[in-house]
């Protein structure tokens, strides 16, 4: 493929508009308020000795923000420059590594790129996330018998153990399950310990699996309840 020069000046005007736009956008906010000085500036402040911590988190969070915004506008800036030197010295649309022509789906997407497909400088994506992430994540990771399909004593078990005991959490944490109660303030509080379905809380056999007895407890009540409840229910509809 030999990029015609009609071509060539298509991508240069669209590559001249995306420079006025930065360099616009730039100017207009004053590269995201990042002239000014300190971050008190930024909301008129005369000082941050009587404002709340919680605000000068916010603040700073933002400023951080705006960092990042203009350290890309510039980035993108800086690759534009270059392609824009790439047109005069006659080398746009050819891979810096191969020198073979960049395909016109790729240039229509990437203007400013200087590589094919195959020698692009990120072939592979990243899997590192923001260290701040770990604090979204449950106290517990991955450990090596999470994924087998067995039984085994693991660390949300080790986990919930210990949280019986009492978190940091509050119910508002727990909005979604409707959780009132200060005592089920951990992750799956509702899920049965020692046994699997409800009706082994409360069944009990010999080791030979005979003399089957019910041990009254508050599981076996809160069973019998729902039974009770259930028997009204299926009455009630026999009715309608």
């Amino acid at each position: 493929m030999v990029w015609s020069q009609q071509k060539i000046s298509q991508f240069k005007d669209r590559l001249e508009q995306m420079q006025k736009e930065l360099n616009d956008r730039l100017e207009f906010n004053r590269h995201y308020g990042n002239e000014l000085e300190l971050v008190k500036d930024s909301v008129k402040e005369l000082s941050n000795y009587d404002n709340h911590p919680g605000d000068l988190g916010t603040e700073l969070f933002e400023r951080q923000k705006d960092i990042a915004l203009n350290d890309l506008n510039e980035a993108e800036l800086k690759s534009i420059q270059q392609a824009l030197e790439r047109i005069d010295a006659g080398e746009y649309g050819f891979c810096k590594t191969c020198g073979q022509p960049i395909s016109a789906e790729r240039l229509e997407a990437l203007p400013t790129t200087a590589y094919c497909k195959e020698h692009s400088l990120e072939q592979t994506s990243s899997n590192d996330r923001p260290i701040e992430e770990e604090v979204l994540m449950p106290p517990y990771g991955q450990y090596d018998n999470d994924e087998k399909d067995a039984t085994f004593y693991d660390a949300e078990d080790s986990w919930q153990d210990v949280a019986v005991y009492g978190t940091s959490e509050t119910p508002s944490d727990f909005s979604e399950n409707g959780m009132l109660n200060y005592n089920e303030m951990f992750v799956e509080s509702e899920e049965n310990v020692g046994y699997v379905e409800d009706i082994e809380g409360f069944i009990a056999t010999d080791m030979d699996g005979s003399n089957t007895r019910i041990i009254p407890n508050k599981m076996h009540k809160d069973y019998e309840r729902f039974l009770l409840d259930q028997e009204l229910t299926d009455d009630d509809s026999d009715y309608v």
